[in-house]
């Protein structure tokens, strides 16, 4: 019988032996139709391989109706793309991943890793914390690994050992200065609570940072071993590829090798943005080198409204330093924007000034000519001359450091993957991926910060490192859930958050449809010194027409980070305000907020708290 729509008879002979011919005479033949995005998904496996193939787009062939019939009755696969090697069948796009994945597709071409054996299983490019929870699973599993891992100093010439940013320059010690201000804070309160001490109480920058740097370095060695417990390989080496499935190695001393893998992950992070303007690299710091910093940094300029900028004034100016932050335009740009102000609105009452609407456009050096400025560990000076965004007003002060967090880029730029072909995003280096962590080359993963579109966030890398690995090698097919990822912005008064900020929820589900439950609460340990009433703050974004199901989830106060990992869970679940009714807080705590939230946002009424 002819295809659906063909009155007249093909010749079925004929065809055959032309599908055959084809099959016969190309090292890879796929029959294909044009739009098919698995037809080209199979196409880029080949192309990534540098593996020429000859594909007969069936759509755009006057026969093709007629070809794929004998292609059903030869292979019994009536589906596109219709794949061949060497004229053995494959099989459709699956079928040829998982043959290009247990090797035998190699094999079928004569690229054999019985003839040419990789080094390595995998080779993951970033010791950060993906790239490890990566290595440490794989090796896990079996398989042969290996990390490299290479800070490039910063201008300054600051550098770090292995674990990534959170570890050395971002969440480890941001947590631990932030936790050096809450106590300054809680001395402070401790004299409400009847603790008397007549001795003028100082901060000590130095202690502070050698403690933190040799807890730092406890971890670094901590890494290492466990890597050489796991067997996996480690150089402290930056990699580059220089042709598919192998890498240059280059270390501190210029000592340059070569390895090859069947499987690379990127997992290469981000580093801090400079301004771009004279100065910035000569006289500025940025969070990579602040950490670390063997002089307190005195009278301090934070250029920037990320969280970084917030987090990093906070505690400076819990420590008893002269902050400012200077911000271009909003606070904490992806998040909430009520909670943001709320933030900020809190930094200003407790020391820290703003600045809004200017950026710098001169940073000049002021040579202070007195002796002790010259004395190992002193800051320096430096004048900063502004201009505001929305007229002709300068802005010109002087402070010992500037501290630069305008945001972070990812580190994809200079590791050869225009050499394999594999894509980035121009406008930001970012790698984008499918929802397995897969590039455009199929041998190369990426995860971390660097992913295109998803959250900057360690224990999403942490997650999805583990899950790629047990999905290459373990025979899981679990993938890492992006969605209502829980994260906390450590500054003085803390803002934990899930889900959708309330402007997004708007934008996805209409605020007609949306309903705000909100309330301000005074933690009790605050009531005896009598500060900062009314100023925590807690509100959940329900959806209405999902039962009131919990899309968006956010508290200003203390320990929020605790109170948010909690209650995570609980919207991982599918949370809905009926739930939160019926469950019982524990008394007196904060987090018990969300158990008697009974105002709403559209009612209108007073959320003042007067009592516990």
């Amino acid at each position: 019988m002819p295809p659906p729509g063909q009155t007249q008879l093909p010749d079925w002979d004929g065809l055959k032996l032309r599908v055959r011919t084809l099959i016969a005479s190309h090292r890879v033949m796929i029959f294909s139709k044009s739009y098919c995005p698995y037809c080209n998904k199979v196409k880029e496996l080949f192309r990534s391989m540098h593996v020429e193939y000859y594909a007969l787009e069936l759509d755009v062939t006057a026969d093709g109706p007629s070809i794929q019939q004998v292609l059903a009755e030869l292979t019994n696969q009536r589906t596109v793309p219709n794949v061949f090697v060497n004229g053995t069948h494959i099989g459709g796009c699956d079928s040829t991943y998982q043959a290009y994945h247990d090797g035998s597709l190699q094999k079928l071409l004569g690229d054999s890793k019985d003839t040419e054996p990789y080094d390595y299983d995998l080779i993951i490019i970033g010791g950060g914390s993906g790239g490890l929870a990566c290595s440490k699973e794989a090796a896990a599993l079996g398989k042969k690994v290996m990390v490299l891992d290479y800070v490039v100093p910063t201008p300054l010439g600051t550098s770090w050992g292995l674990g990534g940013t959170c570890v050395n320059v971002g969440c480890i010690p941001k947590k631990l200065m932030h936790q050096a201000a809450l106590l300054g804070q809680a001395l402070q309160d401790s004299r409400k609570y009847g603790w008397q001490y007549e001795e003028q109480v100082k901060h000590n920058w130095e202690v502070m940072v050698e403690a933190i740097q040799n807890y730092i370095g406890s971890l670094n060695w901590g890494y290492r071993v466990s890597l050489r417990e796991k067997s996996v390989t480690y150089l402290n080496s930056y990699a580059e590829f220089v042709e598919p499935h192998k890498i240059k190695a280059t270390n501190r001393k210029g000592q340059v090798t070569y390895h090859t893998a069947e499987t690379f992950v990127l997992a290469t992070g981000e580093r801090p943005r400079y301004l771009g303007i004279p100065g910035d690299k000569e006289y500025c710091i940025t969070s990579d080198d602040l950490f670390s910093l063997p002089y307190c940094p005195g009278k301090t300029l934070v250029v920037g409204a990320s969280y970084v900028a917030l987090e990093c004034a906070g505690f400076l100016a819990g420590l008893g330093l002269d902050v400012t932050v200077m911000v271009r335009s909003i606070l904490l740009r992806g998040f909430d924007q009520e909670m943001a102000e709320k933030v900020g609105a809190h930094m200003e009452t407790h020391g820290a000034k703003f600045i809004r609407k200017f950026v710098p456009v001169i940073l000049s050096l002021q040579i202070f000519i007195q002796v002790e400025q010259l004395e190992e560990g002193m800051p320096g000076r430096l004048k900063v001359t502004a201009k505001s965004t929305e007229g002709p007003e300068i802005f010109e002060e002087e402070y010992n450091t500037v501290l630069i967090a305008i945001g972070r880029d990812a580190c994809t730029r200079n590791i050869g993957l225009e050499t394999i072909g594999v894509k980035i995003n121009e406008k930001n280096g970012k790698v984008p991926v499918n929802d397995e962590e897969q590039t455009n080359v199929p041998y190369v993963y990426a995860i971390g910060d660097i992913l295109d579109g998803k959250l900057e966030l360690t224990p999403v890398a942490i997650q999805a490192g583990k899950l790629l690995a047990r999905r290459l090698y373990g025979g899981s097919s679990t993938k890492c859930d992006y969605v209502n990822v829980p994260t906390t912005v450590f500054t003085p008064l803390e803002y934990g958050s899930c889900g959708l900020a309330e402007e997004r929820a708007i934008e996805e589900y209409g605020k007609q449809n949306l309903e705000v439950y909100h309330s301000l609460f005074w933690p009790l340990e605050w009531t005896v010194p009598g500060r900062d009433n009314n100023t925590c703050y807690a509100k959940i974004i329900c959806s209405k027409h999902e039962n009131n199901r919990v899309i968006g989830f956010h508290v200003l106060g203390p320990n929020a980070g605790e109170v948010t990992q909690g209650f995570a869970a609980a919207i991982k679940c599918g949370l809905t305000k009926e739930l939160l009714d019926e469950t019982i807080g524990i008394h007196p705590t904060c987090g018990e907020v969300f158990t008697t939230m009974d105002i709403t946002k559209s009612s209108g009424q007073d959320i003042t708290q007067r009592g516990c």
